[in-house]
């Protein structure tokens, strides 16, 4: 499941978008990396000292999961946060395009946004599962945004996750279970709730998609294009899923596009170009744009 989009050089944060971002420039311009765990992950502790690799594109060999922190301005701040998955097939991350250049979409409507750094189940000598590994992740980074609310100025309960491709499946990994935190952990971060308040799916991935969709699911925004082989099917099981559930859901299946057009920029469709706005005007009819 990887992108169709051009070698990008480097760690660039912040990309153009003609209409859609003309405040990129106010947004936060020195992220922050947080690990997720401050020893490590559990049971690969003697790991976390080993750097990940980055090129062009991606990032691998993650082996210490983070969320690197992109906060909006303050003036512009709505208190809404997501966290975001980048897809890549389990085999690597699309940092930039599905990770960073997300962010500062967000970041341009008033939303803080937290990209993760999921371990790889998939990657050419991994150690980790795909059913566990990034659920662990997600739940972690979850609750660890929720712990630092305040510091972020977010409202902890208006968290949400967004996930392309294979990170769509680790959103699904944790939208449709229970997620309540454990009141006897050790740790205290460990205690919160790890469910997201809302998810955005843009052509997600098969693995984890419910048989049912639960009365608790979170409300969902589905995207994808018909002729993407891979990534329409779940978003037309979904919609249905969901209504049977009376669950809310808004979901956009374009003729064209193919699977991996990230933020839509890169496309020649006006369609693919112009979707991140139907996820703005989603989050705002959803009051979720509202301090």
């Amino acid at each position: 499941m990887l992108p169709k989009i051009s070698h990008v050089v480097g760690q660039l944060v912040l990309y153009s978008f003609v209409g859609l971002m003309p405040n990129l420039s106010l947004a936060q311009t020195t992220p922050t990396e947080i690990p997720l765990w401050s020893g490590g992950a559990p049971g690969f502790e003697n790991r976390r000292n080993e750097p990940a690799q980055a090129k062009d594109y991606w990032i691998r060999n993650i082996h210490n999961p983070s969320i690197t922190v992109y906060l909006p301005p303050k003036e512009k701040a709505t208190g809404a946060a997501v966290i975001i998955c980048p897809g890549g097939g389990h085999r690597e991350l699309v940092f930039n395009a599905e990770g960073q250049q997300p962010a500062a979409f967000l970041n341009s409507i008033g939303v803080a946004a937290f990209v993760l750094k999921y371990r790889l189940s998939r990657e050419t000598g991994s150690p980790y599962s795909l059913d566990k590994h990034p659920r662990e992740d997600a739940y972690r980074a979850m609750r660890l945004v929720r712990s630092r609310a305040k510091e972020f100025g977010i409202d902890p309960n208006r968290l949400g996750m967004l996930g392309f491709s294979a990170g769509g499946e680790v959103v699904a990994m944790v939208a449709y279970a229970p997620g309540k935190g454990l009141p006897d952990a050790p740790d205290p971060i460990d205690r919160l709730d790890g469910k997201p308040n809302f998810q955005m799916l843009i052509y997600p991935g098969p693995y984890g998609i419910p048989d049912t969709v639960p009365a608790d699911a979170p409300p969902a925004f589905l995207l994808a294009a018909n002729d993407d082989p891979c990534c329409s099917g779940p978003v037309v099981s979904l919609i249905q899923k969901y209504r049977m559930a009376n669950v809310p859901v808004e979901a956009h299946l374009y003729t064209q596009g193919k699977h991996g057009f990230n933020m839509g920029d890169r496309s020649k469709l006006n369609s693919i170009k112009t979707w991140p706005q139907r996820l703005a005007d989603w989050m705002a009819d959803t009051n979720l744009l509202h301090p």
